[in-house]
């Protein structure tokens, strides 16, 4: 009897110790890991780490991390929120010195190429990314460097008091309509820069050159400003307004609306788990209700778009162009540059 308790000892130990050697416990591991107890393991860990370092660059998080902490309340969300600038600085900057504090990071496309290409992020797994359409995923060897987690869009803000829901331009061919000469305005900023980068891909040069001879004014401003100056009237439309802006101008009965001018300039938001995150089982739960639906309603909430295909609405069935996935980062900073350099001339001296 004594013998089979012993061998029954013996087996568990066993059993127990081959557990520890196969569970994931590098931040590769962990952030790859697929097993059925993939779950159980994440909160386990995570209730040991009991907090998760998070950076990012948009301010509708704050009511993001009070769902996720509600949800998992052993996890307290350090969180550091700054523009894409600052937060790429502070990574480096950290990186460099040896201080690994970051475990999640979420910001522009712009700067996660730049830390995707600097080696500062882990390829990680998650099961809700299946959810998410390939243009916003960028696919590593193993699993996903990053992950889109919310769009805006850039397009056609208009003063519904000067122009009717019925005549306002419906496609970009229609920006060309002689009545609008004189009536439109680009933004300076890094939307105007997009929209003509997308217009030139989409419908050409001449296009470009055609929308030129409307004396379209060139405004140095961002895109929050200007959909002001629809709102005035001053300017009466502009292809390159924020639908978020927008809406808080028509939640406060404004007269302006806006449209979708396909295809429709995307900007997505996207995050990821640092290479050397502190604390990667939250980091990994903190991924996975990013991109759950939970997660997603939450973002939507903050005035947001999802890019989750089984969340968006009616609303968002447009055309999208995604300009930071259509090319490399070398590419895009080239594009940009050629982008800016026409812009100005050939709409800057019409302010």
């Amino acid at each position: 009897m004594a013998s089979k308790s012993f061998l029954a000892v013996i087996v568990l130990l066993l059993a127990t110790n081959s557990f520890a050697a196969s569970a994931p416990s590098t931040v590769a591991q962990i952030a790859l890991y697929q097993g059925a107890d993939r779950e159980k393991i994440l909160v386990d860990g995570a209730r040991r780490e009991g907090q998760v370092i998070f950076y990012n660059s948009h301010t509708w998080f704050r009511t993001f991390v009070k769902d996720f902490e509600k949800k998992y309340p052993f996890i307290k969300v350090a969180e550091w929120r700054n523009d894409s600038k600052n937060l790429l600085r502070r990574v480096t900057e950290e990186a460099q010195a040896g201080r690994s504090l970051v475990d999640v990071v979420e910001t522009t496309p712009e700067t996660m190429a730049l830390l995707k290409r600097d080696g500062m992020l882990q390829e990680y797994f998650s099961p809700e990314a299946r959810f998410f359409p390939d243009d916003v995923k960028s696919k590593g060897k193993s699993g996903f460097h990053y992950v889109g987690d919310r769009e805006t869009y850039i397009g056609l803000g208009f003063n519904t008091n000067l122009i009717p829901q019925t005549e306002a331009p419906k496609t970009m061919r229609d920006l060309l309509n002689p009545k609008w000469k004189g009536k439109m305005s680009l933004v300076a900023s890094s939307s105007g820069t997009r929209w003509i980068g997308n217009a030139l891909d989409a419908m050409g040069r001449e296009f470009i050159d055609k929308f030129a001879e409307q004396d379209v004014r060139l405004q140095d401003m961002s895109g929050a400003a200007l959909s002001g100056l629809v709102v005035t009237g001053e300017v009466p439309l502009s292809p390159t307004i924020f639908d978020a802006n927008v809406s808080v101008h028509k939640q406060k009965g404004a007269p302006i609306d806006w449209r979708p001018l396909e295809p429709v300039v995307t900007n997505v938001g996207y995050s990821s788990i640092s290479l050397k995150a502190p604390n990667p089982h939250a980091a990994m739960l903190l991924l996975d209700f990013i991109h759950s639906k939970e997660g997603q309603q939450a973002i939507m909430k903050g005035g947001l778009w999802s890019p989750r295909d089984d969340i968006g609405t009616v609303e968002q069935r447009f055309k999208k162009s995604y300009l930071d996935e259509k090319y490399s980062i070398e590419e895009l900073e080239t594009k940009y540059s050629q982008w800016e350099q026409l812009i100005r001339r050939l709409f800057g001296q019409r302010r």
